[in-house]
């Protein structure tokens, strides 16, 4: 009875319309309270959902993150590759793209990063006679990269769930961004090639080169920073995250004086926003694993998975079918606290090396930001492109497909997930 009510609760509150974390939240101590399951723990599930040193890193990335948007950077770092592949065939289609790829290095956000890149280069591609729903769908889909290729919001939250180290998930992301980046660059140029967008008209000479990448050195050395800390064991991922709030402050202030300290006030009230939102969901989150733990739920659902496959492809496979089709109604962190108690037990079921399986894990939750009803991204950018989500969502099939196609590629490959971080001595599996 437990079981029934906890899920039945949760899923009647989002057909309703209540927030995610409400839902998680109500459902949970609702029935805890009800079958008098221990509602004196709910205060201290509570405060051990969120007090947690890794989780301290999200604040700080947020911060860091809104700090260099606010300074104009990506800016920046979209003239430089402008004047490095914008001449090509839908060269403002690949600088999106890789300029997402850099500014989600350094937002680990999204719609962070769909908002940044698209205020940039959303002008410039329909001045040069992109359409505006393809433009919007490439820079909506480059944007999931943010929570791949590291530093990740995403890869916190599961090294958190998992007692899985953080360094080595952020290293693991590395090679598999680089290859999602690479195939929403081939579908773009593919697209680009057969409708006929054109590159810029001027290649930039060598010395203009040289002026864009000085002005952007500090912004494109903000990841070599955060990275290179970890790899190396300077710091670990959350004091890194509090060093790239120092770093994204001196770019800004003292390099780039884009930002006064007055425009701090302003800064720090919408990264705290941010980071409350997310800190809500993990709270709640917690408390409704807790919950399902004590009712049943985990241990019946984990042990569905088990008897559906004896392979172990295939189990992945049908999860990550599964991973997409909650993308396109739940967050990334609520799927994450959802769906993660129920396949730990799986993975060890199936000797599935967990380090492994957090890239395909992120990677497929990567998917859902760019697909309605809820993609993140989608609404992000048909703000911004002055058109229709369902116009940018059709654009977005052939992204869709190509992020498909590479996870299949990680999925069957474990190595391109787990050389970095071994060779690095990162982890051992």
């Amino acid at each position: 009875m437990e079981f029934i009510l906890i899920l039945v609760l949760f899923f009647a509150l989002m057909i309703i319309g209540a927030p995610i974390g409400t839902s998680l939240g109500v459902s949970a101590v609702a029935t805890i309270i009800y079958f008098d399951l221990g509602a004196e723990m709910l205060g201290v599930n509570f405060a051990s959902g969120i007090a947690s040193f890794p989780l301290l890193a999200i604040p700080f990335f947020v911060l860091a993150g809104v700090i260099l948007q606010r300074a104009g950077i990506a800016a920046h770092i979209a003239s430089f590759f402008e004047l490095l592949v914008g001449r090509a065939t839908g060269g403002l289609s690949i600088v999106a793209v890789l300029t997402c790829m850099f500014w989600g290095a350094m937002s680990g956000s999204g719609p962070a990063t769909t908002a940044a890149v698209g205020m940039i280069l959303m002008a410039p591609m329909l001045r040069n006679g992109y359409d505006k729903a393809f433009a919007g769908a490439t820079i909506a889909n480059a944007s999931d990269l943010s929570i791949i290729i590291p530093p990740s919001i995403a890869f916190i939250i599961y090294g958190n769930i998992t007692s899985v180290s953080v360094s080595a998930l952020f290293v693991a992301g590395i090679i598999p961004g680089i290859l999602t980046g690479i195939g929403t660059i081939v579908v773009a140029w593919y697209i680009s090639h057969k409708r006929g967008y054109r590159g810029l008209s001027k290649r930039g000479s060598f010395a203009e080169l040289m002026t864009a990448l000085r002005k952007s050195f500090w912004a494109l050395l903000a990841p070599v920073v955060i990275l290179g800390g970890i790899y190396t064991g300077v710091f670990t991922p959350t004091e890194a995250a509090v060093v790239a709030v120092f770093y994204s402050l001196f770019v800004a202030v003292v390099i780039y004086r884009s930002i006064s300290w007055r425009d701090l006030m302003e800064i720090l009230v919408d990264s705290a926003v941010t980071s409350s939102v997310i800190m809500f969901i993990v709270a709640f989150a917690g408390i409704f694993t807790w919950a399902a733990s004590v009712t049943g739920v985990i241990d019946t659902l984990a042990d569905f998975i088990i008897k559906v496959s004896p392979n172990a492809v295939v189990m992945i496979i049908l999860v990550n079918l599964l991973l997409f089709g909650l993308g396109m109604l739940l967050d990334a962190i609520s799927i994450s606290y959802l769906v993660m108690p129920i396949l730990i037990p799986v993975l060890s079921a199936f000797n599935i090396d967990p380090v492994f399986y957090g890239v395909i894990f992120i990677s497929a939750l990567a998917i859902g930001q760019a697909t309605p009803p809820v993609g993140v991204n989608l609404f992000t950018a048909a703000n911004l492109a002055g058109c229709e989500v369902d116009e940018i969502a059709k654009e977005a099939i052939p992204y869709v497909a190509m992020d498909f196609i590479v996870l299949i590629i990680l999925s069957c490959l474990p190595i391109l997930s787990l050389y970095l971080p071994v060779w690095a001595g990162l982890y051992s599996p």
